[in-house]
C-alpha cells in the first residue's frame, strides 16, 4: 500500500494484496472501505451543492470504523458512562453560577461516539465550508473558452459535480481526523452541535485522560466546565454564532483561485478514473490563493476565536479554583492544545485555508481577567452585549488599557479619577 494525497491509500501492486482490495480495502485505504468509484455515477447524480456531503459523511464514517481495527468499541455508550457525564455537566454548570452572570445555556446533555459527532455536526460544517467550496468549484468552469462555456452547460454541470465529489473526499478526511480527537461539541471553539445540548465524547475523553496522571473524574469535570461555559456564551450572546459564520463568509467572498493550476489539472482529468481524480487533488487543483484581504479576515476570525476561548478559559479557571486540584495543569494542557492545534485542525486548515486556532488565547485570557478585576464578572460579561464593544487585536496587546477604557465607558469616569484603578 502506497500513500496518496491527504493520506489516502493507493491500491498495492503486490498481487497478494489484490484480494484484500477486492474485499473492501484496509483501514488505511478509505477509498477501498467505501466503494467510491463503483458508485461514482450515483454520487454525481445525487450531488446538490459545492460539497458532496453524503460522500463526506460516508468517507469519514468508513475511516473511523477502520481505525477501530483490532480494538473495536462496543456499540453505543454504556449507561454508567452516560450517567457520569450527565452528572459532571450538571455539577459543572452549577459551579459556573458563582463566576459568571451569564445564565446556564444547557438545556439537555448528551454523549456521542466519534461517528455520531460527524453526523450531528455536518449541518454547521456545511454552513462553514459551502461558501468557500462554491467559489473554488465555480472557478473550474472559467478555464473553458467563452464559446465552449456557452455550448457546454451539461459539461459544466459535470465539472461542478466532480468538484463537489473532490471536496467531499477532502472534507470527509478532515472530519474523520477531527472526530478522532474532539472531546466535546464545542472543542474547536465553534457551536457545532444543537443549541442547548452539552455533549462529551466518552471514548475521546478517556484517550485525552491517558498520561495526565490525574483522576478520570477530575478530567471529566474540567472538560464539562468548558463545555457548559461555551454553551453559556453561545446561548446568551445572540450575535456571536452569526458573527463567526459571517467572518467565514467574508473570507469566501474574497477567494481568488489560480486558474492556471485548474487548467493544467483539467487537461488531464478523467472523471471516471480514480488515479486521475487523486492526481488532481495532489496537484493543488483547488488551492485558493491567499491575498492581503484574506489575511485580514483570517486575523479577525483568529481574534474572535481567541476572545471566546479566553473567556471560557478564565471563567473555568475561577469555577475550578479550590475544587479541582489538577485544574491548573489541565488549564495549561488545554491552552497548548487549542493554541497550537493538532494534526486534525491542520488537516482542516489545508482544506479551505481556515485556521480554527486561537493563537492569542493567553492574551485574551489576561484581558478578560483584567476587566473582571476592575469591573467584576458583570462588567466583564457586559462586554459581550454588542460586537462593537469587543476588544480588537490591538487591545490584546494592552489588556490593562482596554480594561481601564471599558470601566470608563461603563461608569463615565476614567482611571485618572480613581488612581487605584490605574496600572500597578
Amino acid at each position: 500500500m502506497t500513500s496518496g494525497p491527504f493520506g489516502f491509500g493507493l491500491p498495492a501492486e503486490d498481487p497478494d494484496d489484490q484480494g484484500a482490495a477486492r474485499s473492501g480495502g484496509t483501514p488505511n485505504d478509505p477509498f477501498g472501505m467505501f466503494p467510491l468509484f463503483g458508485e461514482l455515477q450515483k454520487l454525481l447524480l445525487g450531488q446538490g451543492g459545492p460539497v458532496n456531503w453524503e460522500l463526506a459523511r460516508q468517507l469519514a464514517t468508513a475511516q473511523l470504523a477502520g481505525r477501530a481495527g483490532s480494538t473495536p468499541r462496543a456499540p453505543g455508550i454504556p449507561r454508567a458512562d452516560r450517567q457520569q457525564i450527565a452528572e459532571a455537566i450538571r455539577l459543572a454548570d452549577l459551579w459556573l453560577d458563582d463566576v459568571t452572570t451569564l445564565p446556564t445555556g444547557v438545556v439537555t446533555t448528551d454523549m456521542w461516539t466519534s461517528t455520531e459527532w460527524v453526523d450531528k455536526t455536518l449541518p454547521v460544517w456545511s454552513t462553514l465550508c459551502d461558501p468557500v467550496a462554491a467559489r473554488v468549484v465555480a472557478a473550474m468552469g472559467t478555464v473553458l473558452p467563452e464559446q465552449a462555456r456557452a455550448q457546454a452547460g451539461q459539461l459544466l454541470d459535470v465539472l461542478n459535480s466532480v468538484g463537489g465529489l473532490l471536496f467531499g473526499a477532502q472534507v470527509g478526511q478532515a472530519l474523520a481526523e477531527l472526530a478522532d480527537e474532539v472531546v466535546s461539541s464545542t472543542d474547536v471553539g465553534l457551536p457545532l452541535g444543537p443549541a442547548g445540548t452539552a455533549v462529551l465524547l466518552p471514548d475521546n475523553v478517556a484517550a485525552f485522560t491517558e498520561g495526565l496522571e490525574l483522576p478520570a473524574e477530575e478530567v471529566r469535570l474540567y472538560l464539562a466546565l468548558r463545555e457548559a461555559a461555551h454553551h453559556r456564551l453561545f446561548g446568551h450572546v445572540p450575535w456571536l454564532r452569526q458573527r463567526l459564520l459571517d467572518t467565514v463568509d467574508a473570507y469566501a467572498r474574497g477567494i481568488t483561485v489560480d486558474t492556471s493550476a485548474i487548467e493544467r489539472a483539467m487537461a488531464e482529468l478523467d472523471p471516471t478514473s480514480p488515479e486521475s481524480l487523486q492526481q488532481a487533488l495532489a496537484g493543488g487543483m483547488f488551492e485558493p490563493q491567499t491575498t492581503p484581504e484574506q489575511r485580514s479576515v483570517l486575523a479577525r476570525l483568529e481574534t474572535l476565536l481567541a476572545l471566546v476561548e479566553g473567556w471560557v478559559d478564565t471563567v473555568v479557571a475561577q469555577a475550578a479554583l479550590g475544587r479541582l486540584p489538577g485544574a491548573e495543569a489541565l488549564r495549561e494542557t488545554l491552552r497548548r492544545r487549542r493554541a497550537s492545534g493538532g494534526p486534525a485542525e491542520q488537516t482542516f486548515a489545508t482544506l479551505v485555508g481556515l485556521e480554527l486556532r486561537p493563537r492569542r488565547l493567553r492574551d485574551a485570557a489576561r484581558l478578560w481577567q483584567a476587566v473582571a478585576e476592575r469591573a467584576g464578572p458583570a462588567g466583564r460579561d457586559a462586554v459581550w452585549a454588542h460586537p462593537d464593544l469587543l476588544p480588537s487585536a490591538d487591545d490584546l496587546d494592552d489588556p490593562i488599557g482596554f480594561a481601564e477604557r471599558a470601566e470608563a465607558d461603563r461608569t463615565g469616569v476614567g482611571p485618572d479619577d480613581f488612581p487605584e484603578l490605574g496600572p500597578a
